[in-house]
């Protein structure tokens, strides 16, 4: 399975925040605190399993008849579902070729109606639990500020999981399952 985020929201919200939360007045560091944003947030989702913030993403993974559950969470739709050949080349499937199950939590599982599967299916998703960066949850919002503090201040010394305070924000949205 390969997941490959497409786009995603603003983030200049979140940079001034950042800036103003770390005394920085420059614009010249602007595009290196934007990339520590952008890697809090997706510590945030590695931590909690959520997407946090608004984003169209393709998940890419074997063509079966079994129901298989979609990784990202949560889901808003699923806007299209490929299948895809060795050449890379896709193919729109019609409603009618797949099944989708999305559940409340946001969850969502597909199978494919028609065989033998010698090729990949590709779904193309709309998810996150806030369409902006206002609109985050308070405690995902700081974490998030926080690590890309920590980010910058540690430089190469940061630890590739997030401190203790940081995880006690994303605690309460993280999402656990059972292998």
């Amino acid at each position: 399975m390969t997941r490959m985020v497409l786009a995603t929201g603003d983030l200049s919200p979140a940079l001034a925040e950042l800036k103003h939360w770390l005394g920085i007045t420059r614009t010249v560091d602007d595009a290196q605190l934007t990339a520590l944003i952008g890697a809090g947030v997706e510590a945030c989702e590695a931590f909690t399993g959520l997407t946090p913030l608004a984003a169209t993403i393709e998940e890419t993974r074997d063509a079966s008849h079994e129901w298989t559950r979609l990784v990202t969470r949560p889901i808003a739709q699923v806007t299209s579902v490929e299948l895809t050949d060795a050449e890379a080349s896709r193919t729109a499937l019609a409603d009618d070729e797949y099944d989708l199950h999305l559940s409340g939590d946001g969850s969502a599982q597909l199978r494919l109606r028609r065989g033998p599967f010698v090729s990949r299916v590709v779904a193309t998703l709309e998810a996150g639990l806030a369409a902006d960066w206002a609109h985050l949850p308070d405690g995902l919002r700081h974490g998030i500020l926080r690590f890309a503090a920590y980010l910058h201040r540690e430089g190469e010394a940061a630890a590739a999981e997030p401190p203790a305070a940081i995880a006690a924000l994303w605690r309460p949205w993280r999402v656990l399952r059972l292998a």
